[in-house]
């Protein structure tokens, strides 16, 4: 279970964060969630989908795998993609918010959390959290530039998708892949950008998805979608390393 703590660098001068990648730190996800503010780095290497969360609400994921322990881009201890997703670089932190007195004004305030308990934290091992005089580390500074984007891209993702399915543009997809003769993977739960409803926008629907910026993130998400190729293939590729492991391993 999270234990999460109001970041301090007093109660947490000491803490230290492993960056390496390994299942262990809970790397070994077929899915995370992806923000509309990293989109346009996403689309690049991840297929992106749509799904309802625990709460009914749209959400949208970068896939990483083909089954729900399954990620196809960690190996070796590392992670094989040029733009790690916010949700990963993050690490054991989460934004949340707190009443300050900011000009006169109560205000909810952003403030850091650490999950005090998550296997990348130790007093060891890994990135400092906060400089010896207690300044806020480099590493630090770039998990704030992280949370910084999560939070825009959530409250931004929230407006956007409900645009999408008010329009209708959000449809069911069925991820079925033949990978070879005796291998073939069925993706449940995933929905994406009907190609054909968005090209049938016209008028004030497509000037107003195009003023508030959704009209982009559309696009951003379609063209995401040649990614799975790239998932095939390096599934394939690791389904040749097992059954070449287990020939070997019979002779």
């Amino acid at each position: 279970m999270a234990r999460f703590e109001l970041l301090n660098n007093v109660a947490h001068k000491d803490l230290r964060v492993a960056t390496g990648f390994d299942p262990r730190f809970g790397d070994a996800i077929g899915m995370v969630p992806a923000y509309p503010s990293e989109y346009a780095e996403l689309q690049r290497e991840y297929p992106i989908f749509f799904r309802k969360d625990e709460a009914g609400e749209w959400m949208s994921v970068a896939l990483l795998g083909f089954e729900q322990h399954e990620n196809l881009f960690l190996r070796d201890g590392r992670w094989n993609a040029a733009y790690l997703p916010g949700a990963v670089a993050k690490g054991p932190f989460l934004i949340g918010f707190q009443e300050q007195q900011i000009d006169g004004e109560v205000q909810q305030a952003p403030v850091i959390h650490v999950d005090v308990d998550h296997p990348r934290v130790n007093r060891d091992d890994g990135e400092a959290v906060f400089l010896p005089q207690g300044g806020n580390s480099p590493y630090l500074d770039h998990i704030a530039n992280v949370l910084r984007g999560i939070r825009d891209g959530a409250e931004f993702g929230t407006a956007m998708f409900a645009a999408f399915d008010g329009l209708g543009l959000i449809q069911p997809v069925q991820l079925a892949v033949e990978l070879d003769a005796r291998h073939r993977v069925d993706v449940r739960g995933l929905y994406g950008i009907d190609r054909d409803a968005l090209a049938a926008l016209e008028g004030a629907a497509l000037e107003r998805l195009h003023r508030a910026g959704y009209l982009e993130g559309a696009y951003l998400v379609l063209a995401s979608l040649n990614n799975v190729r790239r998932l095939m293939a390096e599934k394939q590729r690791r389904l040749r390393e097992q059954d070449a492991a287990a020939g070997n391993g019979g002779h």
